[in-house]
């Protein structure tokens, strides 16, 4: 006979939901979406560790040193030193919001449920979702011209292809990358764990091929690209919250990855091993590679999948084709789809199953990059890069989820306490359908944000985006909850 009340049982700080009919039947629960059992959280510091690296070493890691100097007007030590201290600082949010994701074994939507309301979490749910369908789009678009290339190694007839290659490679790895989430936690788990080490010997193998035709002191001593006698400060702040904003997406949902963790200790050793490093050396890498490559190739290229391609012998290329898709394939899996495969469920999660769910993500991202496809089949012609695009976003989205991050840390550390009534987070009668409070406080930063775009008195509140709307987020949440008595432990109702 199934149990009517759900139950909520403790295994060394880890909570374990044990759902009864009011959860089960709750149109607020499906199976993806409920808490990791304490048996399924198998993820040590090492297979952390592993995801980090499978996600850091990626195309736009490689690109974000030439990103710094080109857009921002740094020089290349100060963009390695601001992607340095970006990854340093994007650790605290990371960490902070993974403790619930550990604790409770929920992912992303469901916690936000706690600060945004049952219904109103699908809000933040839903921006973070299109940037990571966007974003999808883009590494999607760099697998599939890798794969074009491998094909162009193999079958010399396939080169002829052009820009149709191109998208028969995108539609390719497209469709790989569904099928690898399709699968489940799991099989990213062990996609993660085995390209991890891969990743690392084909940097170590670019690095070695490109320091004999590179001076490091020529380099460093490249004058930035910014007005003579400028300072430095604004500059490099700005680059430093582009480059926290890499990751600013991770810092909201790291609760879809740290639920499958085994402890807290786990998860904050493994992300303290696996990022920060991780982006300094392969952004250095891109940096030095990209400086090299007039020496190796004859002319500028910024990206390792152009770079390759250039080389002569068709076995290499094929070997390197290979492991850079194996290198997207894992960033794209982990940081692009994961995520909003969850948002897209907590809209309604009878409905929308994960199968359902990375099917959605995979269109939408499909049409944000109809306009590149299009214009490699040369159906149309425009002048607007990839590049652009992804450097703009960079900043712009930045500032949109700074807000987010800082009300998820003030609502579970300050606010409730570390506590959350873990059934209530999947029923309708214990947490608000919206909690005002919380729209108040992303709203606020986000207009403030809109109108400095016009002022450039307030410039500054949008360059430094993400660390202003963040902090301005957190107090406003703060605030509004104290004056309205919300009580700072929600009593469990199991």
């Amino acid at each position: 006979m199934q149990q009517i009340r759900s139950q909520v049982t403790e295994r060394d700080g880890l909570f374990e939901l044990e759902a009864g009919s009011d959860v089960l039947d709750s149109p607020r629960y499906n199976h993806d979406m409920a808490p990791t059992k304490v048996r399924e959280r198998t993820w040590n510091k090492w297979h952390i560790t592993a995801l980090w690296v499978g996600m850091a070493i990626c195309v736009p890691t490689y690109t974000l040193g030439g990103v710094l100097t080109a857009y921002f007007g740094l020089s290349v030590g100060e963009a390695l030193l601001a992607i340095l201290f970006a990854n340093v600082i994007v650790l605290i949010p990371l960490t902070l919001n993974a403790f619930p994701g550990t604790k409770y074994g929920i992912p992303f939507p469901v916690l936000l449920r706690s600060s945004f309301g049952i219904l109103g979490s699908n809000v933040p749910c839903l921006i973070r979702a299109l940037v990571a369908c966007g974003w999808f789009g883009i590494q999607t678009m760099f697998g599939g011209l890798a794969i074009h290339l491998f094909l162009g190694s193999v079958f010399e007839g396939w080169k002829s292809l052009g820009g149709t290659g191109e998208v028969i490679g995108f539609m390719i790895f497209w469709a790989l990358n569904l099928w690898v989430v399709i699968r489940g936690a799991e099989s990213i788990k062990w996609l993660e764990t085995l390209s991890a080490p891969l990743l690392v010997a084909v940097g170590i193998g670019l690095l070695v091929w490109a320091m004999p035709n590179v001076s490091m002191t020529e380099l460093l001593a490249i004058p930035p690209k910014r007005p003579e006698g400028a300072s430095v400060v604004s500059y490099f702040a700005a680059g430093l919250t582009a480059m926290v904003g890499f990751w600013a997406t991770l810092s909201l949902n790291i609760p879809d990855f740290s639920r499958y963790a085994k402890s807290q200790k786990d998860q904050i050793v493994g992300q303290i091993i696996g990022l920060p490093l991780t982006m300094f050396l392969f952004a250095s890498l891109g940096v030095i590679m990209t400086a090299a490559s007039v020496k190796l190739v004859g002319v500028t290229v910024a990206d390792p999948v152009t770079l390759i391609g250039h080389i002569q012998s068709p076995v290499w290329v094929a070997v390197a084709m290979a492991l850079i898709i194996i290198a997207t394939l894992s960033t794209n899996t982990a940081a692009n789809i994961v995520s909003p495969t969850n948002d897209f469920q907590n809209i309604a999660p009878k409905v929308i199953n994960r199968t359902k769910a990375v099917l959605l993500t995979g269109l939408v991202g499909l049409l944000l990059m109809a306009h590149e496809l299009l214009k490699k089949l040369g159906l149309i012609v425009s002048d607007v890069s990839l590049e652009t695009v992804y450097s703009n976003w960079l900043l712009g989205y930045s500032s949109l989820l700074g807000p987010i991050a800082g009300i998820m840390v003030v609502d579970y550390f300050l606010i409730k306490k570390q506590q959350l009534d873990l059934a209530g987070l999947y029923r309708d009668d214990v947490y608000p359908a919206w909690n005002w409070a919380g729209f108040v406080a992303f709203g606020v930063p986000v207009v403030l944000t809109l109108l400095s775009l016009g002022s450039d008195a307030f410039s500054w509140f949008y360059s430094y985006g993400w660390f202003t709307g963040s902090a301005l987020g957190g107090i406003i949440y703060y605030g509004l909850c104290v004056m309205r008595a919300q009580p700072s432990v929600v009593k469990s109702a199991v």
